[in-house]
Order: structure tokens, then C-alpha cells, then sequence
């Protein structure tokens, strides 16, 4: 299976958050790992804004950097690119969704159109629910009752 990975996945697990077992165990049973550049944007943003409030230490900061930069070397990664844009521009199932959640979800459908079986790794209930709906099979599974990470 490959997976379209989105930031809040890579992000529970590279900060060991609770539930992030489920997205390490998708990320290493995955044939293969697609995301957006803009996944590395915000994982990399959110451990430096961790890092600058005290959140996490430099230690723990350094070596999340560290992890992401290792495996994304491995991913395939998507530009957002003029079609990526135009997938995003489109109406989703459940609106209102947040631009950056749309650019998750057109990179998705823009890379479903070579990659047909693409799985979507994501924590979030609002991205989950239009992933579904849109007919991507999503992991971990159902989501667990929390509200999507704010970025």
C-alpha cells in the first residue's frame, strides 16, 4: 500500500504524541510514502515553534528534525504545483476546510491519478472524514475524538 502522509500523522509520530503508534505502524507497513512538501513545511514549523516556547526541548527537537529529514529522504514528494492548486480550489464534501487541509487533500488527488490505490495517513477528523468521502482509504483508521491540529 502507499500512503499519502499528512502532517498530523507525521507529526503525533515523530513528537511521540499518543496516538502515535498507529502512525509509525502505518509509515513502516507502507510500500511506499508520497506527501506533500507542505508536510515537511509543518512538521518542520511546528517542532521550531515547540522548540522557541518551551514545548520541547532542543535535545528532543533536534532529533525530531533529525527523523523527519531521514524518512523524508525515502518519501516521494509532491510540489504544490499550478495542478496541485487547482485540485485544492475545488469544492470537498465538508466545508468550510482550511487551506492548507485542501492543499493536503488536493496533493492526494492529484497524485491518485497515477498512484490508484493511494491509502491517506492522517489524524485529523476533519481531513479524515473528506479523505473518505472522497474514496481514499484512510488510516489509522477511525479517528480518534480530538479536533485537528491547529498550524
Amino acid at each position: 500500500m502507499i500512503l499519502y502522509a499528512e502532517s498530523s500523522a507525521v507529526l503525533s509520530w515523530l513528537l511521540d504524541e499518543p496516538h502515535a503508534e498507529p502512525s509509525r505502524e502505518a509509515l513502516s507497513g507502507a510500500d511506499g510514502v508520497v506527501a506533500s512538501r507542505l508536510t515537511l513545511f509543518e512538521c518542520t514549523r511546528t517542532i521550531r515553534r515547540a522548540e522557541s516556547t518551551g514545548h520541547l526541548g532542543s535535545r528532543p527537537a533536534a532529533h525530531a528534525q533529525a527523523l523527519l529529514a531521514e524518512v523524508a529522504a525515502r518519501w516521494e514528494l509532491a510540489d504544490i504545483s499550478r495542478e496541485v492548486l487547482a485540485a485544492a480550489d475545488r469544492g470537498f464534501p465538508l466545508e468550510p476546510l482550511r487551506s492548507l487541509d485542501a492543499l493536503h487533500l488536493g496533493t492526494a488527488l492529484f497524485l491518485r491519478q497515477r498512484l490508484p490505490d493511494l491509502a491517506f495517513l492522517t489524524l485529523d477528523d476533519r481531513i479524515a472524514a473528506n479523505a473518505r468521502l472522497l474514496g481514499f482509504p484512510v488510516l489509522p483508521g477511525p479517528p480518534a475524538p480530538r479536533k485537528g491540529r491547529r498550524r
